[in-house]
């Protein structure tokens, strides 16, 4: 007994995530896409959802564009590559400013990551290597890359495995705030390697 009155229940619970993740699709789509609306929608049939959310079923476009039209709304197709076409009665207005004000929030949060430079020389001292660490500091607590360039001058580049000790040195004292990107290597006269703000 017990059985035949879960079964009916679960095929109800099936069916609600089936149109939460129905609804999921659409939405991503909407956030994504230039909508056609109204009359430039050609499909002559669609599954329409109303403002709401409430998905009312496979009717003639135009049945739906009136439904739309009775509601002061837009018709929008939200999911055109399905047979038929998903469309949604919404105040497509509001929808474009709500997107705009989206994006231009986006694009105010969006940071650019630039690759900032630190050089040094194969004679720097400990005292102007940590003088350096802390300028490439400030460099990675602003969300940047640093590039550090060790400069040999004459017959310097004959003792790369002392300035490769020199660079990783130079690593250790940011280990807290700065990962490896790439280990020192040469090129040319100098010596570059590439550090990345540690994740918090």
């Amino acid at each position: 007994m017990a059985i035949k009155w879960l079964f009916p229940l679960t095929i109800a619970r099936v069916f609600r995530t089936i149109d939460k993740l129905f609804n999921k699709l659409i939405q991503n789509y909407i956030s994504n896409k230039r909508l056609r609306i109204n009359e430039a929608i050609k499909s002559p049939t669609v599954r329409l959802i109303g403002a709401e959310g409430e998905q009312l079923g496979i009717m003639g476009t135009d049945k739906a564009r009136s439904i739309a039209l009775e509601s002061g709304l837009d018709l929008a197709e939200v999911a055109p590559n399905v047979n038929p076409p998903v469309c949604k009665v919404m105040d497509y207005g509001k929808y474009q400013y709500h997107q705009k004000k989206v994006d231009t929030k986006h694009r105010k949060t969006q940071k650019k990551t630039e690759v900032k430079g630190v050089r040094m020389g194969f004679k720097t001292g400990d005292h102007d290597i940590k003088v350096k660490a802390k300028q490439a500091e400030k460099f990675l607590a602003a969300g940047n890359a640093v590039k550090v360039s060790l400069i040999f001058r004459g017959r310097e580049s004959m003792f790369k495995d002392l300035a490769t000790e020199k660079m990783k040195k130079f690593h250790e004292i940011l280990e807290d705030v700065a990962v490896l990107e790439s280990e020192p290597k040469k090129q040319g006269n100098t010596l570059i390697m590439i550090l990345n703000p540690k994740k918090s």
